[in-house]
């Protein structure tokens, strides 16, 4: 009757993927997504019929709304402008228990008087007012001054039909601070090579900017996870400091 995707990103490649295989095995629908937080009481935003467009989480559920803030502020930037998404609504959290300090750096007062939930993620949202999950800002590599997504980059290597899997970190560099590094999971029975990794690379360099273009790669039979069976790029992190 419907499928609905929550918890992580969901890739346009892997998004378009699933489709395929709904609409070639006679399913009538496609995979909806949701967004939200603990903090909000799970989500507050959905792609209802109509607002499902490929990358996009959406629009606000019912008694719920939504802005894009210039990130480490509370100004409230335009419509395609990227910045941390923020939520207003019914279901926000009244703060973390004995925690005044973590409270106050995610629910903020903005000049609309109203207090918005800060939710620490990249996104923005378009003229028609779709709502598009960008990166956990926390993830955002930066790299000789430049922005890194982490996502773009998933995004590009996922569309490769050998890969089943992949996580970009920022690993330290001398010069540039801070450049990416591609951990990849390929398909079942596939043996990493030299001719893969080239592929890779070439994949890269047509589908990013030079300074999003990772310098490193490693194959790993699997990535690790977290208890929420989400990938643990925070111990990748940790194995490379």
């Amino acid at each position: 009757k419907y499928i609905i995707s929550g918890g992580d990103h969901l890739t346009k490649s892997m998004e378009s993927d699933f489709n395929n295989f709904l609409h070639e095995h006679g399913a009538k629908i496609d995979v909806t997504k949701g967004y939200g937080m603990t903090e909000s009481v799970a989500a507050t935003a959905y792609t209802f019929e109509g607002v499902n467009y490929p990358g996009s989480v959406g629009i606000p559920m019912i008694g719920n709304e939504f802005c894009i803030c210039k990130i480490d502020t509370t100004e409230v930037l335009g419509a395609n402008e990227e910045g941390e998404i923020c939520v207003n609504g019914p279901t926000l959290m009244l703060g973390y228990l004995n925690n005044k300090e973590e409270t106050d750096k995610v629910l903020k007062k903005h000049q609309d008087g109203k207090i918005w939930l800060h939710t620490g993620d990249a996104g923005y949202i378009d003229e028609a007012g779709i709502i598009y999950f960008t990166q956990r800002i926390k993830r955002v590599i930066i790299s000789s001054g430049f922005n890194v997504y982490p996502s773009q980059i998933e995004e590009v290597i996922s569309q490769h039909p050998k890969v089943k899997q992949c996580c970009v970190i920022g690993v330290p560099h001398p010069h540039k601070i801070a450049v990416p590094k591609v951990y990849v999971v390929l398909n079942e029975g596939i043996k990493p090579n030299v001719k893969i990794e080239a592929e890779l690379r070439i994949l890269c360099k047509k589908n990013l900017a030079g300074y999003a273009i990772p310098k490193l790669f490693e194959f790993k039979e699997e990535l690790p996870k977290t208890l929420y069976n989400k990938i643990d790029y925070k111990k990748l992190e940790a194995e490379n400091k």
